[in-house]
């Protein structure tokens, strides 16, 4: 097997402090690593504010001190990916810049947690992420709370794929609160299961990634994989499953009361939500948001919180989450100043 051999690095007396290189004993490697026109070499260089210079089979890494060690970790971080044999997208790159730049020192890259499915190991793309995979391998009840695009559901699947292809859970069932996103589509045709379906769908999407979809179909006909809408779960026991509500924070605090109180003997249970996207009648309290002010620090629960940093999808996802974020944050600044005004008016009066 190939290996990256780390020449010691070397401090230069400029602005920019530190230059390291590091040296790989396989060319054939090297190209796909550093990408087409080494556009994965200048996204590096961008993200983490260094410079990159590659002459023969030796990678320089130049700049700040600790940006030189964010991007040696993420180079490091690929190329161990390439040694594995697997292929490196844009998409990797920018989970490698995330976890070398937000990673906790003490957790190497190569310590990182993962699930392993028959379809192949399901890695953390940020550190919160990684802390999300530790709750969900440790703990009976989790909840995976973040933004649009941090994998919650997505992650949480993987787990409960590879618990029950392992034999460690005997079912999983998957559910939703069928409540419409600001839309109202009104009657809809079909059998129960059609009208369900939409509502369903993103979950359905997040199993075919993780299994062949002759099993999917298989396993939903037998029983193995269930899913259905939250209405569904009242007077149920749910026991020796891997129980997932997704979209939590359309539930209400009765519903939401209801879905945990389905735990069974041998159960784990997942419940994720982004408390930024409720769509329940104004004035009705989210259910997720009810448990989250109850549960939060009992033991046995772990609530695992994500981040605009943690968001995997397109980059401008996160730069838009962020942006509705400040604009929240300048309403609720008006609001307060003004009833401080107010208060101070009447107070003068």
């Amino acid at each position: 097997m190939s290996q990256t051999t780390i020449i010691p690095a070397i401090t230069v007396p400029s602005p920019h402090g530190k230059a390291v290189t590091l040296q790989f004993s396989d060319n054939t490697l090297l190209p796909m690593l550093l990408g087409d026109h080494d556009r994965h070499m200048v996204r590096i260089e961008q993200a983490l504010g260094v410079r990159l210079s590659c002459r023969g089979n030796r990678v320089a890494i130049s700049g700040e001190p600790s940006r030189v060690d964010a991007a040696q970790a993420a180079l490091e971080g690929l190329w161990r990916r390439l040694e594995r044999g697997e292929s490196i997208g844009r998409s990797d790159v920018e989970a490698a810049i995330r976890m070398a730049d937000d990673a906790d020192p003490r957790l190497p890259l190569s310590d990182l947690p993962a699930i392993r499915t028959r379809r192949g190991a399901v890695g953390p793309r940020s550190p919160g992420q990684a802390a999300y995979i530790e709750a969900l391998a440790s703990h009976e009840m989790v909840f995976g709370i973040g933004p649009a695009g941090t994998g919650k559901t997505y992650l949480a699947v993987a787990q409960a794929v590879a618990m029950l292809q392992a034999g460690k859970v005997e079912r999983i069932v998957l559910s939703r609160p069928a409540v419409e996103a600001g839309e109202r589509l009104g009657f809809l045709p079909g059998d129960l299961k059609e009208k369900v379906d939409p509502y369903l769908r993103p979950l359905y999407d997040a199993l075919h990634d993780m299994m062949p979809g002759d099993q999917v179909v298989r396993r939903l006909a037998n029983g193995e994989i269930e899913v259905a809408p939250l209405a569904f779960m009242r007077g149920r026991t749910l026991a020796h499953c891997y129980a997932i509500l997704d979209e939590a924070q359309n539930t209400t605090p009765v519903q939401m009361k209801m879905w945990l109180t389905r735990m069974g003997e041998g159960t784990r249970m997942v419940v994720t939500g982004d408390l930024s996207q409720v769509d329940l009648p104004a004035g009705t309290r989210s259910g997720l948001r009810d448990a989250l002010d109850t549960l939060e620090g009992i033991a046995g629960i772990s609530v695992a919180r994500m981040g605009t940093r943690d968001v995997v999808r397109h980059p401008l996802v996160a730069r838009i989450v962020d942006a509705y974020d400040q604009r929240a944050a300048a309403e609720g600044d008006k609001r307060r100043e003004a009833r401080r005004r107010g208060e101070t008016d009447g107070t003068g009066k």
